[in-house]
């Protein structure tokens, strides 16, 4: 059998410099590489941390080579655990190459590998730049023994729990794998992990989850509502929507899943597996998570728990916020800190989740009517559980933050919650069953789509519910009552975006206006639709620009608040390809529109008096938000108020049905007059009915009265309650926001310092920059005044020289003049010279001297060529003679070479006539043997002849004559035979030899090897 080679990936976390000191948090490395996790063991987040561990990952030669290939990068990502909330942290990451990897030889002593410091990446702690000292390293892994041949065990008994060894189990395998047949999901061998498991998440409820979300942050698609989202085994799970983020009401709901398995595989997946996040989420935006990890819900101690019972991890969770969102809120005490209710179970398929392991906890008559209404609805919501005792697991979190119950509700087996609270105070079992009635009804109206036309918007005043009187006798229980103080006036605002115009952009842009002023009643944002497009200098009418709004409240308190609170209205630019850019925004104080002119309006409702309206227009500049109080444009507002005087005292009934609400009418008997003259009647039969009734009437009036006191103190107490929890809302806001303000003012402090401190560089700047002018400035003077004395005397220096050149010209004028006067007197002489010339040339040829002198230059002429041809001839000659010696040398070779053939044909001839000789030799003595045979054979015949002649003599016998005469004829045949052969070889050889001597042909070619075959042939048969 081949052994595979096997390497080791050694990644050795030692330490790490420049953390942060962080008390009760400690410090853990993960890194996940070739489909599996492994972490360090915590440290203490010190400012040196100290890990000093060692990850290795088992890898084939094939795969670590594909690794290389692909470039795998390992990312090892480090955490910070809070020792209180058991919640991870992101710190940052590091990420290394494989290629880098440095080779270890398997040596007994082994060099240490060279570690190196990496920085973190995308590290929460930007100023102090923590890093990491890391090595990493390939190390050879000897094979593990052959196991193939042993024997498997026998499979677990139902009902027993399997002993699996965590030796034998590979973590790599523990995957969840979907059997969509039978509807389950498979984690280890098929063989062995045969138990069916029931894994549950329920997230029960939600407390201050308002500490999540800034008040700058836009939300998008905040109509949808808020929602749970976690993701189990690849499967996408989200609660019911919730609108309120102060006071989440939602129903808790239980995603189940099941799992065919083994305890031991199920604690080993688990102890490998990540937490489960759970986020909370506004649309396509997640606004914080929570980690629930899932090592604490099966552990190695309470295995044997999970035969008889099931095990579970629940508690309320902290909500972490993304690190963009964490760094602009301030810090939260840990009592007001988000978290969620999560309950993470699993059990057997067998085991009911009602198991007797579990009690119930207690319920009184009214919360047991509750969950009843609930369980019809099919919908179950966390409730006020009474003070009761709990088992503490040890997984759960600590009681800082929640109070986890491991008790089940009876209505839907689901474990209870009891949310964080701000105020310990109980409550009367009433006012809980109130409250109840009240979540019950809203549900109900939601399902229905009913709204009730006579809830009236109450914006700065707190509700009083009451009671009414008549309704108490038709109803189990009481119905909450809206009452509006007198010194509340109906108010109507407008506000009209008509138009932006002179915008300060190079380019065009897709322009939308949104605002928000929560004091109408509505923090929904206000925005136009849909975005126009507005160039520069150009104004454009506003789409779908006004809103008004209907609210209640006092003038003392509107007038306040317009004085307060200015109109913040933001422009914003829509781009197709990228995000909504703020442009900028314009600041409208409100108060302008108390001092506009009154003008009067009808009322909306019939029989109420007249109201008063007042109209503003203003045209408002936009600055930019970068800080440099840029004018970027200006935005026209119409505003409009309306004031229909003060609402009359009333009361209306919150209920689901508009009809049900009456009015209280209560009416009291008039005594009847007793005439002091009718004194006697007082003792007839009809007085005396007459004074029972009457006494009757009192005692139920005063009985009603008492009822009344009760109802009103039952009340009044809830109204109580719901001022204290509105002011804790209300508390808890301006809280926010005073930490909000005290960080910005922060920040506005730095951004002073930084710029006084800026302003004091710039002054300095502006000193050094006027000395520099000073000293440019004279220093150019000084350049000015030596140009110009330069450009004096350069112009003086021209002005001689020009006049000094201008002499030059005359005299070279003068000059040229005698010159040209000369050459005319030249030109005379030359030409009286050539007609001279002429005369004496025509003389000269007329004489014999002349004509053969003429001859002898022709002969000297005719010399030269002829001498030029002697030359080429003489040279052609030498080329003859050395092509005439070249052939002479190649002729020579060649017969060299003719010589050199011939004698190796000659050797070839003499080699094979010598062989023929032999065979001649060979032949003749054969020849010999066979004559002299034959000649014994004659001899032989002659005697047995003679014997025969002599017999016949003896007999007389004359036949065997004839038969002698027939043997010499046949010997005589057989001599012919010899000699035609010896003819046909010699011929054969003598044709042969011809051949090759002409040249052409060599012992190897066909004719000659053919010729050679024939004489052999030949030869053997002459020798047979």
């Amino acid at each position: 059998m081949v052994v595979k080679e096997q390497y080791l990936v050694v990644i050795s976390v030692l330490d790490g410099r420049r953390f942060p000191k962080r008390p009760k948090h400690k410090l853990v490395v993960e890194t996940r590489f070739d489909g599996e996790l492994l972490a360090t063991d915590p440290v203490e987040h010190t400012d040196v941390p100290e890990f000093s561990t060692e990850l290795a990952w088992e890898l084939s030669k094939k795969a670590l080579h594909q690794h290389r290939l692909q470039r795998t990068p390992i990312k090892l990502q480090c955490y910070a655990v809070d020792l209180v909330t058991s919640a991870r942290e992101h710190v940052g990451y590091v990420m290394l190459d494989l290629r880098t990897a440095a080779f270890q030889e398997d040596m007994p002593a082994k060099v240490p590998v060279q570690a190196k410091w990496y920085p973190l990446l995308n590290t929460k702690y930007v100023r102090l730049k923590p890093e990491l000292r890391i090595s990493i390293s390939l190390e050879n892994d000897a094979q593990a023994p052959d196991e193939s041949f042993k024997a498997k065990p026998a499979p677990p008994r139902k009902g027993q729990v399997p002993a699996e060894s965590d030796e034998e189990l590979d973590p790599k395998s523990l995957m969840p794998m979907l059997n969509e047949m039978e509807g389950f999901y498979q984690i280890g061998p098929v063989e062995r992990c045969t138990d069916m498991f029931v894994l549950s998440v329920t997230v029960g409820f939600a407390a201050n989850l308002a500490q999540l979300v800034p008040s700058t942050m836009p939300l998008p698609a905040r109509e949808t509502g808020f929602f749970f989202y976690f993701s189990l085994f690849g499967n996408d799970v989200t609660n019911e929507a919730f609108h309120d983020l102060l006071n989440p009401n939602f129903p808790a709901e239980r995603a189940s899943l099941r799992v065919r398995s083994g305890a031991n595989a199920l604690q080993m997946y688990f102890a490998n597996q990540p937490s489960i996040q759970v986020h909370l989420c506004c649309g396509d935006q997640s606004l914080g998570h929570a980690d629930i990890p899932l090592t604490g819900v099966l552990k190695q101690e309470n295995i044997h728990l999970l035969a008889t019972q099931p095990v579970a991890i629940e508690g309320a969770f902290r909500l972490i916020p993304p690190l963009k969102t964490q760094q602009q809120l301030p810090p939260v005490p840990i009592d007001l800190a988000p978290v969620v209710g999560v309950s993470v179970s699993l059990r057997r398929e067998e085991i009911s989740l009602k198991s007797p392991g579990i009690p119930p906890p207690p319920s009184t008559p009214d919360k047991q009517r509750i969950i009843e209404e609930e369980k019809t609805d099919k919908v179950t919501t966390p409730t006020k559980a009474q003070p009761e005792k709990q088992k503490k697991p040890d997984h759960s979190p600590p009681e800082r933050l929640a109070h986890p119950q491991e008790t089940e509700s009876p209505a839907d087996s689901m474990g209870s919650y009891t949310p964080i609270e701000e105020d310990k105070g109980s409550t009367s079992d009433e006012l809980s069953s109130l409250t109840q009635h009240d979540k019950h009804q809203k549900r109900k109206e939601k399902k229905h789509g009913e709204k009730s036309k006579e809830v009236v918007e109450e914006v700065g005043e707190i509700a009083r519910p009451r009671l009414d009187e008549n309704s108490v006798s038709s109803s189990s229980h009481p119905i909450p009552i809206l009452a509006i103080d007198a010194a509340t006036h109906h108010f109507c605002f407008s506000i009209d975006l008509r138009s932006i115009k002179d915008m300060d952009t190079p380019t065009s842009n897709n322009i939308f206006l949104r605002y928000t002023y929560p004091f109408f009643g509505s923090s929904a944002p206000i925005m136009t639709h849909p975005p126009v497009e507005v160039r520069r200098h150009t104004e454009v009418l506003l789409p779908h620009s006004f809103c008004a709004f209907d609210f209640a409240t006092a003038p003392q308190q509107l007038k306040e608040t317009f004085l307060r609170i200015p109109l913040l209205v933001e422009v914003w630019h829509r781009d197709k390809m990228t995000q909504d850019v703020l442009l900028g925004i314009a600041r409208l104080s409100l108060s302008n529109i108390l001092n506009a002119d009154k003008a009067r309006v009808a009322s909306k409702a019939e029989g109420s008096p007249e109201g008063w309206r007042q109209i503003c227009s203003e045209r408002v500049a936009v600055e930019s938000t970068d800080g440099k109080q840029r004018h970027v444009c200006e935005i026209h507002i119409v505003l409009g108020l309306e004031d229909y005087g003060p609402i009359s005292t009333r009361e209306v009934v919150l209920s689901s049905e508009p009809s049900q609400s009456t009015t209280i009418e209560t009416t009291k008997p008039k005594p009847q007059e007793v005439s002091e003259e009718n004194k006697d009647t007082r003792d007839t039969r009809e007085y005396k009915a007459a004074m029972e009734l009457e006494m009757w009437k009192e005692a139920q009036e005063d009985m009603f009265e008492q009822q009344l006191k009760e109802k009103e103190v039952s009340h009044m107490r809830a109204l109580a309650e719901e001022w204290k929890r509105r002011d804790k809302e209300r508390e808890l806001l301006v809280r926010k926001k005073v930490d909000e303000y005290s960080r910005l003012e922060e920040q506005l402090r730095l951004a002073i310092t930084d710029v006084e401190k800026r302003e004091r560089q710039l002054a300095a700047n502006e000193a050094e920059v006027m000395r520099l002018k000073t000293d440019l400035q004279r220093d150019y003077e000084r350049k000015v005044s030596e140009l110009k004395d330069a450009s004096h005397r350069m112009k003086d220096d021209c002005v001689h020289q020009v006049e000094i050149e201008r002499s030059k010209v005359n005299d070279l004028e003068e000059q040229k003049q005698r010159l040209q006067e000369q050459l005319t007197a030249m030109e005379r002489k030359v030409e009286e010279k050539e007609k001279d010339f002429q005369v004496y040339r025509e003389q000269i040829n007329t004489k014999p001297e002349v004509r053969l002198q003429s001859e002898i230059n022709l002969l000297t002429l005719e010399k030269v060529e002829l001498e030029r041809k002697l030359d080429s001839v003489t040279k052609s000659k030498i080329h003859y003679k050395q092509q005439w010696g070249r052939a002479l040398k190649e002729l020579a070779r060649l017969k060299q070479k003719e010589q050199a053939e011939a004698k190796a044909r000659l050797k070839r001839q003499q080699q094979e006539l010598e062989h023929m000789r032999l065979r001649y030799l060979a032949a003749e003595e054969k020849e010999v043997v066979k004559s002299e045979k034959k000649e014994l054979e004659e001899i032989k015949g002659e005697l047995s002849k003679f014997q025969q002649e002599m017999q016949q003599q003896k007999q007389g016998s004359p036949q065997d004559v004839p038969q002698h005469n027939g043997q010499q004829q046949h010997a005589g045949r057989h001599d012919d035979l010899d000699s035609s052969l010896d003819d046909h070889v010699s011929r054969l050889i003598e044709e042969r030899d011809t051949l090759l001597r002409t040249g052409v042909y060599t012992h190897h070619d066909r004719i000659i090897t053919e010729l050679d075959k024939q004489i052999r042939e030949a030869i053997a048969k002459k020798g047979n």
